[in-house]
């Protein structure tokens, strides 16, 4: 079987080399090494299909390049050419430069004097050559992450995870990348927006990556975690109770438990402070999210909450403007009372609040385009200007990053445009 499909690249390859695009340098591949790199992807990995890493690197690129005229609005990020490997609860790694190191203690795991290096983030690999002609394939996979340096081969983590191939989407590659940044930033059991600038979950970027790890068969990365809740806010906005955790706390139990999970009775009680009646004396929810009133946001995501946990809902949406009403896309869509949308610096800041605008607003044969798109092949997501991110922490990753208040990659991001591509 090995040597039939040895025989099969050697008869598609045979007399011609490879052009192959990769960051930073174009460089020309012969056959051989192209028959050992792809034979690695196969053997070593689950692989996609039996694709050379051209006809791979160029299906990327063909998939960012449509979804960069489906989204015209491109954010110019720095070019870092660097690679994090430990997705889920695995060990988090960075390649970076000739080095792999531990992405949070700057430990060196391994070194090489590199003459080229090739990242294929769709692939989740790195593959290099030393000066000394020796090729090294990096890949993570539904195992671990693996090294092999065509002599030996070794995992430097193992533990479980499912990674999709999405095949059959439009944007399938891209959502391979989406997927890994979404489970590069579960640290420790955690849902963290970006594990290098904040040590904590937030509620509300938890929420959406968990719809993530729900639709690919991941939410084992965070059980322990949200069955651990007991306090029904997570106070990161300088010790602020936000009224909209409530909800989010209720929906995440329900993917993993049921409403006699200790934290139910918490938030039924809590939710009593921020109860509101209008003039029919309906009952709504009205309280700070991100220093503002936003009772419609609050008000949808206690009763998907409650409603997720076969709970009594006694709440009534408010027939009122709310900026936050259009984040709440997948319910209660019909009731939302139009008015100003975000701006352009907030997509360039915070892209995540205009891709879920993005996939509110749309309706068949009138998508909104309005989400910001990277224009690097990785990461694909970033916050910048974020009031409390750690942005002295990425000297890990780059110092320049720090004056820029930039965060290359963050959950919220990757999860609002992993969802609504997914429908594609």
């Amino acid at each position: 079987m090995f040597r039939a499909k040895v025989n099969k690249f050697e008869n598609n390859l045979s007399h011609r080399s490879l052009n192959i695009r990769f960051f930073p340098m174009n460089v020309r591949l012969n056959t051989s090494l192209t028959i050992f790199f792809v034979l690695g992807l196969l053997f070593h990995a689950q692989a996609q299909s039996m694709r050379t890493p051209q006809e791979s690197l160029n299906a990327y690129h063909a998939s960012l390049d449509s979804l960069r005229r489906e989204w015209p609005n491109v954010r110019p990020m720095p070019e870092l050419n660097y690679f994090l490997f430990g997705m889920g609860n695995r060990r988090k790694m960075i390649y970076h430069r000739g080095e792999l190191k531990d992405a949070r203690t700057g430990e060196i795991i391994r070194k090489w004097k590199v003459a080229q290096e090739y990242i294929l983030p769709a692939d989740y690999s790195v593959m290099l050559q030393d000066e000394r002609g020796t090729w090294t394939l990096i890949r993570e996979n539904q195992t671990g992450v693996l090294l092999d340096d065509g002599k030996a081969q070794a995992y430097l983590v193992r533990s479980k995870l499912n990674l999709p191939s999405f095949r059959g989407k439009k944007y399938a590659s891209v959502l391979r990348v989406l997927h890994h940044e979404v489970l590069m930033h579960v640290a420790d059991g955690k849902p963290l927006p970006n594990f290098f600038v904040y040590q904590k979950p937030w509620l509300r970027d938890a929420t959406l990556m968990a719809m993530v790890l729900k639709a690919t068969r991941n939410l084992d990365q965070i059980n322990e975690w949200i069955q651990s809740l007991r306090d029904p806010f997570d106070r990161n906005n300088h010790g602020i109770s936000e009224a909209d955790n409530l909800g989010q706390i209720l929906y995440l139990v329900s993917l993993v438990d049921n409403k006699t999970h200790p934290v139910v009775a918490m938030v039924l009680d809590s939710v009593r402070q921020f109860e509101k009646k209008n003039a029919s004396g309906e009952r709504y929810l009205e309280g700070k999210t991100d220093y503002a009133l936003h009772p419609v946001f609050q008000t949808k995501w206690m009763k998907f909450g409650l409603q997720s946990l076969g709970l009594p809902d006694p709440y009534r949406i408010p027939k009122v403007y709310d900026s936050y009403s259009s984040l709440f896309w997948w319910a209660y869509k019909d009731e939302h009372v139009l008015g100003k949308t975000f701006d352009s610096k907030s997509g360039q800041n915070y892209p995540y609040l205009v891709w879920a605008e993005d996939h509110f607003y749309s309706r068949p044969g009138a998508p909104e385009r309005r989400g910001t798109v990277s224009n690097r092949d990785y990461p694909l997501t970033w916050e910048a200007n974020a009031s409390d991110a750690r942005y002295a922490d990425l000297n890990r990753l780059d110092a320049s990053l720090i004056k820029e208040k930039l965060s290359p990659s963050h959950t919220w991001h990757a999860a609002e445009m992993f969802l609504l591509l997914l429908e594609r």
